[in-house]
């Protein structure tokens, strides 16, 4: 019966698990026994990572001791970064990964949908035409029919008050979702999975962001809970508002670093749906306990009788009484979601009070499919309860051990295994190319944060004649000399992976260019051909190239001249090993100090661009910003660009530069640009083209951008394919060295511009107009200014989005913004 029980909750467990978990210190195994005899729910809604109110996470999760959750409708991938080049889709990892790591601080789980986050939309209409609304919609449904919440709290109205199309949209969707999600006849074909389910009562999170007037109309109000989320919590050392700060800060990406708040701190919850409450109690009317499940009774009284017997100096006392929990709740029928959720904490309960340290780690970060791997399971038994490992599972071969774990001392058990055949590493939501919707295929993942890791152990313990068991992924570890022990994932990749060097190749001309792929090998004794697929009309010389990788993690560099069309044209160039007729994989590695290291495994492919572009001028200076990959593309152009810094700016003889250019938000991260202003402004005063990409208005280390007075704004055009008009098609920078047309506004992505100016001097000239649908028109995206003998250029076009993206056009017009001091040296 144990071995049955061990398999059922194989897939289950293995969702909570969480690499390299801490074991909790007496004070936070007292909080998790108390929420161990609390039986209830909440799940937040919002739009986006960071929209979460992590104060209310913390608290319902820690005060409430509520299973709580963070459905966002969106990884994120249409934000700005912060920290890296990462865009798009890179972006959204990015940020998945940040949310993960702040429900670690703050005790949430999370969960998402597969709507792409396409960028700042400003009507819910917008949204739901390029999401598809019944597929998002019947994301939230099956998320709120798997989590169960007896309380969904949203954290937008549903109303354009949101600021956001998203925002407005994931209001809506949770209303709906809200009422369908106890329909059967709404997404029937999730009740393969999940089964219907009525929360009790849904919440908007109300905010003074929006109504001013919010505290007086809470007041003696019975549709308003009013919240004290400012709470201290013995236990954990920390206020809510402190944890939501660590938790918040973990939005690195995006500058949400936070400072800690102390005192009364209150939230506002305003009834929308469901059945009145009293006493100022959201969960008024709900068994938050184990009444609700037979035999509940039983364990209820079981973890009273761990809560009063627990010793904070010698934890293991309770543990014979958590076995029994275990084994009671064990026995629920694994539909009741209740039991996998119960079971993980009860888990984590008794390894703590045991001490109990398990790892399964591998000898390499790297494997492939089919692979003989060689591992070990390290353990430790830091208790003086009899605990033997009985049994070591590692996919379908079970393992007979009977070993018994002396107090203290580590033992390490050598295992060799075969890599699964269908676990190529990529997040799932990335196997398949998307839009506005993420592809998946398998409906019992959709909402899951990442991929369900099919390398693990599963460990079988008997302690005190109780059995006990464990699941543990598979991990590799590494001591760093600065940062110490470091875990990261076990990766399963192809053979030979294929890196092109540049997401984008820029032909000016017919002359042909190189282009160069790196070859990579992940397991010894790879050897074969690679050859590039081009669009009709382009070539390469040689048509194909051996390549021989004698050991694992050996590359070998390979360069093929490739020559253009002669027509102006756009197209793939993608990489073929072996005469496939299947495009190669190629490896990204996206690594911060503050996530997991994360692996993908994109398709070997590049973007190339055959146009009719000119420039002038040769040598470019460019200041990094937050991050951008522009300066690789002026390289594609033709130019040569150094890149900029503190020193540089201030010592160097900036004249041998034909135009200057900042970074995106250079002027809100570098503390240096406020005392290189002066230089910068003489650089352009004797001669030089100074070109400032879009700054955020708000946190702005200077006002002084330019030699003349302008304020930025929120102004934006979020419609990618928006009209745009030149103000004076005569102006040189339409017309020099490249005729400018509406054509070259065709093919942009996710938006025209942010961030445009909306008041200038008058010694400024605008360049262009657009806007948004049903809006004024904007015409603060392209500023120019004669300085003395040469120009300053302010533009909030998204060039940082463009250019990496390959468009045409985008090219053809940044080759004018640079080349605009040219002018005057050519008449």
């Amino acid at each position: 019966m144990i071995r049955v029980s061990f398999l059922l909750f194989l897939c289950i467990i293995q969702f909570f698990s969480t690499i390299n978990a801490q074991q909790l210190t007496s004070s936070e195994i007292k909080l998790a026994l108390n929420k161990l005899n609390t039986v209830g729910s909440v799940l937040y809604i919002a739009a986006h990572p960071d929209d979460e109110n992590t104060r209310l996470i913390a608290y319902m999760a820690n005060e409430k001791k509520l299973r709580t959750g963070y459905l966002s409708l969106t990884r994120g991938d249409g934000g700005q970064n912060l920290i890296g080049t990462e865009q798009g889709a890179l972006m959204g990892l990015v940020r998945t990964q940040e949310l993960l790591e702040a429900r670690k601080i703050d005790g949430g789980e999370q969960y998402f949908t597969r709507a792409v986050d396409f960028g700042y939309s400003k009507t819910a209409e917008e949204t739901f035409e390029k999401w598809n609304k019944q597929e998002v919609l019947a994301d939230v449904v099956f998320v709120i029919r798997k989590f169960k919440p007896d309380v969904i709290i949203t954290r937008f109205p549903p109303t354009s008050e949101a600021g956001h199309g998203h925002h407005t949209a994931s209001a809506i969707l949770a209303e709906e979702a809200f009422d369908l999600a106890a329909d059967p006849t709404a997404f029937p074909e999730q009740l393969n999975y999940v089964s219907v389910w009525q929360p009790k009562r849904l919440f908007l999170n109300a905010s003074t962001w929006w109504d001013k007037e919010l505290p007086q109309k809470a007041e003696n109000n019975p549709a308003y809970a009013t919240i004290d989320i400012g709470t201290y919590n013995p236990l954990l050392g920390t206020s809510y508002g402190e944890m939501a700060a660590e938790s918040r800060t973990k939005h690195k990406s995006q500058g949400f670093g936070s400072a800690k708040t102390r005192g009364t701190q209150l939230e506002y919850l305003q009834l929308k749906k469901g059945e009145k409450f009293i006493d100022n109690n959201i969960f008024s009317g709900i068994d938050l306990t184990w009444n609700k499940v037979e035999g509940g009774k039983e364990i209820t009284n079981l973890i009273v009788k761990a809560t009063k017997e627990f010793d904070a100096e010698q934890p293991e006392k309770i543990v014979p009484t958590l076995l029994q929990v275990f084994q009671k709740v064990r026995a629920i029928p694994a539909t009741n979601n209740l039991s996998y959720v119960k079971l993980f904490e009860i888990q984590k309960l008794i390894t703590s009070c045991l001490g109990l340290h398990a790892e399964f780690i591998a000898d390499d970060y790297t494997t492939t499919e089919h692979t003989k791997l060689k591992a070990s399971i390290n353990i430790v038994n830091r208790s003086n309860l009899k605990v033997v490992l009985s049994n070591i599972g590692i996919a379908e071969n079970d393992t007979l051990v009977n070993t018994t774990l002396p107090y203290n001392e580590l033992k390490t058990f050598e295992v060799n295994f075969q890599t699964p055949s269908y676990s190529l590493t990529n997040p799932y939501w990335l196997n398949e190319p998307f839009d506005g919707l993420f592809k998946v295929k398998n409906q019992d993942i959709i909402g899951t944060p990442g991929n369900n890791n099919s390398m693990f152990c599963f460990l079988m313990f008997e302690i005190e004649g109780q059995y006990f068991y464990l699941s543990n992924y598979l991990q590799y570890k590494w001591t760093d000399k600065v940062k110490g022990e470091i875990y990261r994932p076990v990766v399963v990749l192809p053979s030979v992976t294929a890196n092109i060097a540049g997401n984008v190749f820029v032909f000016s001309s017919n002359q042909p260019k190189q282009v160069k792929v790196t070859l990579k090998a992940h397991e010894n004794n790879q050897k074969g051909n690679v050859s590039l697929i081009l669009p009709n009309g382009w070539s390469s010389s040689p048509t194909e190239i051996p390549y021989e990788l004698t050991a694992k993690n050996q590359e070998q560099h390979v360069f093929f001249t490739v020559t253009p069309s002669q027509k102006i044209a756009e197209g793939e160039i993608k990489v073929e090993l072996n005469k496939s007729n299947a495009i190669a994989k190629s490896l990204t590695v996206i690594e911060y100090d503050h996530i997991t290291t994360q692996t993908l495994l994109p398709d070997a492919k590049g973007k190339v661009v055959r146009l009719d572009v000119q420039i002038k001028g040769k040598n470019i200076g460019y200041i990094m910003g937050a991050g951008d990959e522009i300066p690789v593309a002026l390289e594609q152009l033709g130019y040569s660009v150094t890149l900029l810094n503190e020193y540089t700016l201030k010592n160097s003889d900036l004249s041998q530069f034909d135009a200057i250019i900042s970074g995106i938000r250079a002027y809100n991260t570098n503390n240096y640009m406020i005392s290189a202003q002066q230089y910068l402004m003489n650089y352009v005063k004797n001669g030089g083209t100074y070109v400032v990409q879009y700054n955020v208005n708000r946190g702005l280390l200077t006002e002084d951008l330019g030699p003349f007075p302008f304020k930025l704004s929120k102004d934006r055009v979020t419609d990618e394919e928006s009209k745009v008009t030149f103000i004076n098609t005569d102006y040189p920078i339409l017309n020099f060295p490249n005729k400018i047309t509406e054509k070259d506004f065709e093919g942009w992505i996710q938006e025209r511009g942010v961030y445009f100016s909306n008041e200038w001097d008058n010694k400024y000239t605008p360049i262009l107009e657009m806007n948004d649908s049903n809006e004024t028109t904007k015409k603060g995206s392209l500023l120019v200014a004669n300085y003395g003998k040469g120009a300053f250029i302010y533009t909030g076009l998204s060039f940082f989005r463009q250019l990496p993206a390959g468009v045409p056009g985008a090219f053809r017009l940044f080759a004018n913004i640079v080349s605009y001091k040219q002018v005057e040296s050519i008449k």
